[in-house]
């Protein structure tokens, strides 16, 4: 598989390739406690937390310090660091002004918020834990340039007497090559990873979030464009998505839903809880909530339960060139196979396959390419047995469903029947009828 994170970041940009940040970097679990010391040497106070700013760039700069002085937290601005040491942090002033911290929404906390929480590795395509996190000066900051990830580090943090301060590198991660999604509102956002994970096939994020556990899960979604999470959740198993589906808020589970083929939607929304349910199609657009309740209400055993609804129409008068733009703004809906031709009362005609569009001269009225073998279609409440038997008949690549009346109102892939026969049993259908042969 090709390597996803050298592609997004290039490994030559990874900064722990660099020997010179390598020498330098600094055990964050080995910082805290640690005095924080002013010009002079005197001590100010203790480490408690390091802030970290995050947003475009690659590795996070450190905006502060959370020192304990006295009874007080206070915040020092991550400007006045002149020096990081292994176990102690001088700054470059002998007067320092000390203000209580308050949480700014484009700030983590690494001890609160990562340190020992869930990231996603990118290029090894795992959830891992962050065991330490390292420190070191880059662009004329200090930023977060790694994660260590093993073992040996946790037991290290658990008895720090027994076994030093030292990384151990075979188990650092760049931090370009992660997806941290600890922070209190989702998500330390950087730029890198955000890269590397719209890069990831859609089966990848599906595997990578159910391995991961609560927020953190609901985290990552929100790291990813919209059309690419809901790629994803098409890809996860049922009772996984039931449960990331119950982590998002209703408006968020709304969006995503929306961006689903309806059928897989309404498969989803089907194993809710009534009241559930109704709380997201209330968050949805009026005109998708009331396709998605149609669908809801088909039996799963017959074809409008497992058809989607997603159909370019055109008429016998339309150009080619017509009925290919219309596939082309509808080119983020899965509509890849052709057109659904339809008479002046709507009632099916054909259906043109694209490499036939694409044939064809764009002047050309779609009337000169309707003609046999014409489609496949199914009443909208024909058993599976039915489909099924008009599948192995025509072997093509999906059926059309249409109403009493022969309008088109949906249509069966081949992957949505393979879906809708996941358990046999679960539809009556008897195995063994060489049906699918």
């Amino acid at each position: 598989m090709v390597n996803t994170v050298e592609r997004a970041v290039g490994r030559r940009d990874l900064v722990l390739a660099r020997k010179g940040v390598r020498d330098s970097v600094v055990s964050l679990a080995g910082l805290l406690g640690c005095p924080v010391t002013n010009e002079d040497g005197r001590e100010i106070g203790r480490l408690v937390d390091v802030v970290v700013k995050h947003g475009q760039d690659a590795y996070p700069p450190v905006s502060g310090l959370i020192v304990k002085v006295g009874l007080r937290r206070s915040f020092i601005d991550g400007a006045r660091i002149a020096k990081l040491e292994r176990h102690q942090i001088k700054l470059s002033s002998t007067t320092i002004n000390l203000t209580d911290y308050k949480r700014r929404s484009d700030e983590s906390l690494l001890d609160a918020d990562v340190l020992d929480h869930q990231i996603v590795d990118v290029n090894g395509l795992r959830v891992v834990r962050s065991s330490d996190l390292y420190l070191a000066p880059l662009d004329k900051e200090i930023r977060v340039v790694g994660v260590d990830i093993s073992f040996v580090t946790f037991l290290r943090r658990i008895f720090p007497g027994a076994l030093g301060r030292r990384a151990t590198p075979q188990h650092v991660l760049d931090w370009a090559t992660v997806a941290s999604l600890a922070d209190t509102s989702g998500v330390v956002k950087t730029s890198g990873s955000k890269t590397a994970l719209s890069q990831l096939r859609p089966a990848d994020l599906a595997d990578l979030i159910e391995d991961l556990a609560g927020r953190e899960q609901s985290a990552l979604i929100e790291m990813l464009d919209p059309e690419l999470a809901a790629d994803a959740l098409e890809e996860m198993e049922d009772e996984e998505l039931q449960g990331l589906l119950r982590g998002l808020s209703e408006e968020r589970a709304a969006e995503l839903l929306s961006r689903m083929e309806p059928d897989e939607s309404a498969e989803v929304l089907r194993d809710l809880s009534d009241e559930h349910r109704e709380d997201i199609l209330k968050a949805m657009d009026v005109k998708m909530a009331k396709q998605l309740r149609q669908l809801i209400a088909f039996d799963e055993t017959l074809a409008g339960g497992i058809m989607t609804t997603h159909m370019v129409f055109a008429q016998e008068n339309d150009t080619c060139g017509a009925a290919l733009a219309r596939l082309v703004e509808n080119r983020d809906r899965d509509i890849s196979d052709g057109v659904v031709i339809v008479d002046s009362k709507g009632k099916l005609v054909d259906h043109i396959q694209i490499i036939e569009l694409v044939a064809a001269k764009s002047t050309a009225l779609l009337s000169t390419l309707i003609g046999p073998p014409y489609p496949t279609s199914v009443q909208i409440d024909s058993p599976l047995e039915e489909v099924i038997e008009e599948f192995s008949n025509n072997r093509g690549a999906s059926i059309v469903v249409i109403d009493e009346k022969g309008k088109p109102v949906g249509r069966i892939l081949a992957d949505d029947l393979v879906d809708a026969l996941k358990p046999e049993e679960q539809h009556g259908l008897s195995k063994g009828t060489g049906a699918l042969s």
